[in-house]
């Protein structure tokens, strides 16, 4: 059985002592913007190009310039829509289209048009399910399954809120999982729904991720990561395997790693992040568990080697591993409240002679939105 390895940052300390360790371990950072464009906290972010989107708890999405986040530039909203009720759950980009979760049980697909000019704009283009599947499975009673007691919804419908999404790697499909604890598939072209695992869960799935070699993991309140597979010739996805050694419900998942060695981290309401690889069977292994937040894990985000954490304790961690042997190199504060989402990428400017430079995102739920330059050194 592969070893088990624990980072060495401490849970413990004062802010000078955590900014003491970030700083010996040659790691810095700056906050360089705050966005405050909409009226409740930001739910859900997603980088596209040159845009960033931003979903917030009062159903409103909103499209940014990055140049302008990441400069002296004054950040403004380019363009935003309100759409259906409640949060903003996920966003996902596909080409010149954005697919957006609800909490209001929807997923709304939108077209950015006039891309390439000076003033592009969001445009709706359709709800999921399409009327057309929504027709013809009501007509045929046996599309139909059982809610609640007394009330029954066709199996293209998700029947609580749309929690997260994800596009296959040829970006043929895409996913949605939901608090009524079904996994859909979806097909990008028509919009169709392909599939519906009922029960998927035995509580809220809250979180969805997809490997390169196409395992689909969600993760749930009830504590359990499931990986689900469909063979070559298969028509559906069944289930590979469940990994339970959270011992509390699973908020959050992301992929990092290569093609030949991918690399899962899962974050829970137990405050900590499990780190999971492959091994040559094709089973997963927890490798490694990194400890440092006080509170619940709510989001993670990765970018090369850098794994990047937001909790309830209202800070951002980003640890750095290497063969398997991880370490904290930063503790971001500056969010009066817990860090709801967060999303990251390499630093556009050329680097440096000695240190690696990213662009990281953080949304609270203080209602503020921070962009934060992290410098790494070379190893």
């Amino acid at each position: 059985m592969m070893p088990f390895y624990q980072t060495s940052c401490s849970s413990n300390g004062s802010k000078a002592e955590q900014e003491s360790q970030s700083f010996s371990l040659g790691a810095h950072h700056q906050c360089i913007a705050t966005l405050k464009g909409q009226n409740s906290y930001t739910s859900s972010l997603v980088l596209a190009g040159k845009f960033l989107f931003t979903g917030s708890s009062d159903k409103e999405i909103c499209m940014w310039e990055q140049k302008a986040l990441t400069s002296t530039i004054d950040a403004s909203i380019i363009d935003s829509v309100i759409a259906g009720k409640g949060a903003v759950k996920s966003l996902v980009i596909l080409a010149d289209k954005v697919f957006s979760a609800h909490q209001d049980h929807k997923i709304r697909v939108w077209r950015i048009e006039n891309h390439y000019s000076d003033t592009p704009n969001i445009v709706h283009l359709a709800t999921l399910p399409i009327l057309r599947d929504r027709a013809f499975k009501f007509m045929m009673p046996k599309n139909h399954v059982q809610i609640r007691r007394h009330k029954k919804s066709t199996w293209v419908h998700h029947v609580d809120t749309v929690s997260a999404l994800a596009l296959s790697n040829d970006e043929s499909f895409l996913y949605s999982v939901s608090w009524d604890r079904t996994l859909k598939i979806w097909r990008t072209t028509d919009f169709k729904c392909l599939e519906s695992i009922a029960n998927a869960h035995d509580d809220a799935i809250n979180a969805l991720e997809i490997s390169v070699d196409g395992d689909v993991f969600t993760g749930s309140a009830d504590n359990k990561i499931k990986i689900w597979r469909k063979g070559f010739e298969e028509k559906k996805h069944s289930l590979g395997c469940t990994l339970e050694k959270h011992k509390s419900g699973v908020n959050a998942l992301a992929v990092g790693g290569s093609s030949t060695h991918p690399v899962l981290y899962s974050g829970a309401c137990d405050r900590s992040i499990l780190v999971w690889e492959k091994d040559e069977g094709g089973d997963m292994l927890l490798v490694g568990a990194l400890r440092g937040h006080k509170k619940s894990i709510l989001c993670l985000a990765v970018v090369a080697d850098l794994v990047c954490s937001g909790s309830e304790d209202k800070t951002v961690r980003v640890w750095r591993g290497v063969e398997r042997c991880y370490s904290c190199l930063s503790v971001i504060q500056g969010h009066t409240g817990p860090v709801k989402c967060l999303t990251v990428t390499s630093d556009q400017q050329i680097p440096s002679d000695s240190t690696y430079s990213y662009v990281l995102y953080s949304a609270s739920l203080d209602g503020e939105t921070k962009v934060w330059k992290i410098f790494v050194p070379f190893l």
